[in-house]
């Protein structure tokens, strides 16, 4: 099984859930592409006041499916289709909806799903979550534009930390760096996200559109400017050893051996 992205309208809110069975909800090929087409038709109703962006049991998101990427990740054209098209395509399709994402977050939010998480305006979780992006461990770098949006959200501070030093910090810490807008117990986070979405129902649906307008064009763009800019080389390292190393190592359940 592939995993889905799963859409459920219920008069104004609609809620988006990452399911990927037996994987914590790690993101697919075939969901990422889902991604971009259930925010691109989300962004094409009047009716939708409000997205709840959740994962399926007791986890959000634990990054991406790494059985796959022996698949494509190993040419360069190939990486560079699968970053710049399937995850920033969903990415994108996020960060244009205009109508309010709440993140509800619980259990691993790792690598992709901190990206996801990145796209919502606002993100409310369990104090047992836990954040972060080893990618490292793998042999590989963050895609700029992601690495980009990330390090706007949770701080470049933070990003080199998750990402450097394969960090992982729980939700305590990431609402003390300003990426959480609550940390509550898990048993209170049902009810504290059903709060909010009720108050931002009671809103007036244009103006919150407006107002996610202007945040995109008010939004730092030197960033993100630079991230596009480095595009042309920054999928070189497909082939190189490293990055088949940390795979492979991941997929036969082994510690790494990078060579120094």
């Amino acid at each position: 099984m592939s995993g889905a992205v799963l859409l459920e309208v219920s008069g104004s809110l609609a809620t988006v859930t990452l399911s990927h069975p037996g994987k914590f909800n790690a993101m697919s090929r075939v969901m990422w592409r889902e991604l971009r087409t259930v925010f691109a038709s989300i962004q094409q109703r009047r009716d939708v006041h409000c997205v709840l962006v959740q994962g399926e049991n007791g986890h959000f998101c634990a990054g991406g499916d790494i059985s796959e990427y022996a698949g494509f990740r190993f040419e360069q054209a190939s990486l560079r289709d699968f970053h710049e098209n399937d995850v920033w395509g969903g990415l994108q399709a996020m960060l244009d909806c205009d109508v309010p994402i709440v993140a509800r977050i619980e259990g691993n939010c790792m690598g992709a799903g901190v990206e996801i998480a990145s796209c919502c305006d606002l993100r409310i979780a369990a104090d047992s979550a836990r954040f972060g992006a080893p990618i490292g461990k793998l042999g590989f770098p963050m895609a700029p534009r992601e690495a980009a949006l990330v390090m706007r959200a949770v701080g470049e501070l933070t990003a080199r930390e998750m990402l450097l030093s394969a960090a992982v910090l729980d939700a305590a810490e990431m609402k003390q760096r300003g990426f959480l807008n609550q940390v509550l117990a898990l048993d209170a986070l049902g009810a504290a996200v059903q709060e909010r979405l009720q108050r931002i129902g009671q809103l007036a649906p244009q103006a919150a559109r407006l107002n996610k307008a202007s945040f995109r064009a008010l939004a730092h763009v030197p960033p993100a400017q630079a991230a596009i800019n480095i595009i042309a080389t920054a999928y070189d390292y497909a082939a190189s050893g490293e990055h088949r190393e940390g795979i492979g190592a991941f997929m036969e359940k082994r510690p790494p051996a990078f060579s120094t």
